[in-house]
């Protein structure tokens, strides 16, 4: 294992553990040095000069992968490109021999060489990572095939393989986001459910603006979303196959209110809020058979259940204390325990991919905060604070949250941020209008 590997892994694992405090990750003296202070890296120089396009009709694809392969890596926040003004050498050729003085004349750390083909219809993309102080390539060689209309998921999985070479995590790139899209002024504004590419493209709507939708969730195989519509005049949970956008409620019974569901990590089950008989509790539904059964029975509200990722699990909030708490409890159901201890009203809680952290939204002091927490509420840190966040999704390799911030004010307007769980690296993630309730898939198959 490289220098060059050991040491950024050992940043991202010191970003995941950042509390208040000042902290510097570095290795020894030497060419590589990442320092990280109150949160912030220096984050890691590489060089992508344009892939080659091998022949007549590549030169779009090569241009356009090369793009979105740099606008990935550097959306991070942990790698800066090089501009190609800077460079010393040209890549001519895929198969060409690195000149190393002139990238680490650069300080260049990373390369990326790439090729792109048109053969028989079919994109061919290769590409090469090279560590330029150690002088050897990371890991050999890689090659993509697919339709030309597939040019933007290749560069996202080039993207990803370069990712985790680099900082041995799985990457997040080749992966879509579920989102309600917003239009018109605040009194009255229509929802349509949308879907689009992690970073914003490719922006498909799946439902029409004649009823209010909320709160879309992935399967755990990115092929089906639920989510609550009130088109029948109350909130109900309807589950929709993306593949034929064809969808049904969950529940027969058209008199209860359902909402805020939730696939288990098989995606044979969903557990989900109603409300019957004045009081809302948390219920599990098998898909297959349709058995319903109920986990909570409290005078108090019940809602926001989410999964553990091994599916043994669920936490949810629950004002059973006098005010909005994190609860976890066994699948089984029960009383559950509370992992909130801090200041203010906690809601919207999504267990992390990894298993390691929850994120919820905290409201206090006039202030709504995206925060994380410990699954035994301990380390609780708060990442953003503005006048409204809330609803916070993870990213499939459990590294960077999105979630929904809105504007003060009688105009104010939703937008969906990312930030990830240093709490640094905010940005708002493009959408073509105002946009909220963002649900991340897993990657993409």
């Amino acid at each position: 294992m490289t220098r060059f590997y050991t040491t950024l892994l050992a940043v991202l694992l010191a970003i995941a553990s950042l509390g208040p405090q000042s902290v510097v990750a570095q290795d020894s003296p030497g060419p590589l040095r990442i320092e990280i202070t109150e949160g912030v890296i220096e984050p890691l120089p590489f060089a992508l000069p344009q892939f080659i396009a091998t022949n007549s009709g590549a030169e779009d694809a090569a241009g356009d992968i090369t793009r979105v392969i740099a606008a990935d890596l550097s959306g991070t926040g942990l790698f800066r490109e090089v501009p190609r003004s800077a460079h010393i050498s040209t890549v001519t050729s895929f198969d060409s021999p690195v000149q190393w003085n002139d990238w680490q004349a650069i300080n260049v750390q990373a390369l990326i060489t790439g090729s792109v083909t048109m053969e028989g219809g079919q994109l061919v993309v290769r590409f090469r990572l090279f560590d330029v102080f150690a002088q050897q390539p990371l890991g050999s060689g890689l090659q993509f095939v697919g339709s030309p209309d597939s040019w933007r998921r290749m560069a996202h999985t080039v993207a990803d393989n370069v990712y985790q070479r680099i900082t041995g995590e799985t990457g997040y790139f080749d992966s879509r986001v579920t989102f309600v899209a917003q239009d018109g002024p605040k009194n009255a504004r229509l929802h349509r459910l949308a879907i689009m590419d992690y970073d914003g493209a490719n922006v498909q709507f799946l439902t029409d603006s004649r009823s209010l939708v909320l709160a879309p969730r992935f399967s755990p195989d990115g092929d089906r979303i639920l989510y609550t519509s009130y088109e029948s005049g109350i909130p109900r949970v309807y589950l929709m196959d993306l593949d034929t956008v064809n969808r049904r409620p969950l529940e027969d019974d058209t008199l209860t209110m359902t909402f805020s569901p939730r696939f288990s990590p098989d995606g044979q089950s969903v557990v989900y809020s109603a409300e019957r008989g004045g009081n809302t509790d948390i219920f599990l539904l098998n898909l297959a058979t349709g058995d319903r059964r109920r986990l909570t029975d409290a005078p108090s509200i019940e809602t926001g259940p989410s999964f553990s990722p091994d599916g043994t699990q669920i936490v949810f909030e629950s004002d059973r204390s006098g005010s909005q708490q994190l609860y976890i409890m066994p699948v089984s159901g029960g009383e559950g325990r509370r992992i909130s201890r801090n200041d203010g009203r906690y809601g919207t809680p999504v267990w992390s991919p990894r298993g390691d952290l929850i994120a919820f939204t905290n409201q206090q002091d006039g202030r709504f905060h995206i925060g994380v927490m410990r699954t035994d509420g301990s380390e609780e840190r708060l990442l953003t604070s503005s006048f409204l966040d809330e609803g916070p999704t993870w990213a499939p390799n459990g590294r960077v949250i999105m979630f929904t911030r809105e504007t003060a004010g009688a105009n104010g307007a939703p937008a969906i941020y990312s930030v990830d769980i240093s709490g640094r690296n905010l940005q708002r993630v493009s959408t073509p209008g105002m946009a909220a309730d963002p649900a991340w898939s897993p990657l993409l198959q």
